[in-house]
């Protein structure tokens, strides 16, 4: 089972580690947030909207090196704008992942 992992972070970072740490602190900022709102939209049942914040999640979840997880974000916010939610609950356990990895 894929795991999150720093391995893109350190590629873009090179051997910067206050750029490598500075992403990190501004993901652990964003992605709670993130979360949040795309629950309540998705609770809200405003897919298209629900699909806006999957977007800007993948790239959190592709930069913690995820490319499964990515992949399926990809999916998953294609399906929303058609108003298909069958990979809500496999996109929630990317999204526990990377919650308690960060945290």
């Amino acid at each position: 089972m894929e795991k999150p992992n720093l391995s893109v972070i350190k590629e873009i970072s090179g051997n910067d580690i206050d750029f490598k740490n500075s992403i990190l602190e501004i993901i652990k900022i964003e992605f709670p947030k993130e979360v949040a709102v795309f629950l309540k939209s998705f609770e809200n049942k405003d897919f298209l909207e629900s699909a806006n914040n999957v977007h800007k999640l993948k790239h959190k979840i592709s930069l913690l090196g995820l490319q499964e997880g990515e992949q399926l974000a990809a999916n998953f916010e294609k399906d929303l704008k058609q108003g298909n939610t069958k990979l809500y609950q496999k996109f929630l356990e990317v999204l526990d992942k990377i919650h308690v990895y960060l945290y």
